[in-house]
């Protein structure tokens, strides 16, 4: 008799002599970036900055808020991963804020310096923990909520630090997800196989089970192909290039990539 397969929650079965062979065919996790991948700044960190400074009396100039763009491009890129070496919650958050607080401090030592920069910084950090310093994209909601109608887990693999839980429930989609994995607590940041083997794990699932998207190619893309897990890249405005990588312009481009991995 000839072999005949049957989908048993994602799992393919093959029958062969009555005895059934289980075979990992499809995704039961779809991971997410999630700054600029679930959701965005509302107008622009540089802007935001700008727009704070001034009212601690940051003296605004024709060109500051390209300096600050260009400064905060500089600054965020030179500094290290969002890791530390404490495990208390407490020290975890004080650390996340120092690592910021140097960022921002390297921005304006670039554009000059004021003299209430400390309260500035107290005020802007304390800003983006207010969901209102976001957006969703337009796609968001309808997307996870499809993806959740067809009992898929979702989770969350971000860079980003423990804010991100107020920022989650301020937009009204932390629900959504069934694990959310952060740099600063896994001790681990994207691109490292570190990051994504801790959120596997808290599904309990294997690698080629699971699908991350995101908007970084380096940190998403490579990353999460590097630990074995399935990817494409979310490039919305087409300016990334990437070749010989799966791509989407839009997280509903998400559902005819799935269907692939059902056939």
């Amino acid at each position: 008799m000839d072999s005949q397969s049957i989908s048993i929650r994602g799992q393919a079965t093959d029958y062969d002599h009555g005895k059934p062979i289980i075979m990992s065919s499809s995704i039961q996790v779809v991971f997410f970036d999630a700054a600029d991948t679930l959701f965005h700044v509302h107008g622009s960190v540089a802007e935001i900055y700008l727009h704070h400074a001034v009212e601690f009396g940051f003296p605004q100039k024709p060109d500051s808020l390209v300096a600050i763009k260009q400064a905060f491009s500089r600054a965020f890129g030179e500094a290290p991963p969002p890791i530390f070496a404490v495990t208390d919650p407490t020290r975890i958050k004080q650390s996340e804020r120092l690592w910021w607080f140097d960022i921002v401090h390297h921005v304006f030592y670039r554009v000059g310096m004021f003299e209430r920069f400390d309260e500035f910084f107290d005020h802007v950090f304390r800003a983006f923990e207010d969901h209102r310093s976001w957006r969703l994209f337009p796609e968001t909601v309808s997307t996870l909520t499809r993806l959740k109608e067809r009992n898929l887990e979702l989770g969350i693999i971000s860079n980003f630090d423990s804010r991100l839980f107020t920022v989650l429930r301020g937009l009204g989609i932390a629900e959504a997800f069934d694990t959310i994995t952060i740099s600063s607590v896994a001790q681990a940041a994207k691109p490292a196989s570190q990051i994504f083997h801790l959120a596997l794990e808290k599904h309990a699932i294997d690698p080629e089970e699971a699908l991350h998207i995101g908007d970084s190619l380096r940190e998403d893309v490579e990353g999460a192909k590097k630990a074995g897990l399935h990817t494409a890249l979310l490039d919305r405005d087409g300016r990334q290039k990437a070749t010989g990588v799966q791509t989407i312009k839009s997280l509903e481009e998400l559902f005819p990539l799935l269907e692939q991995f059902e056939e």
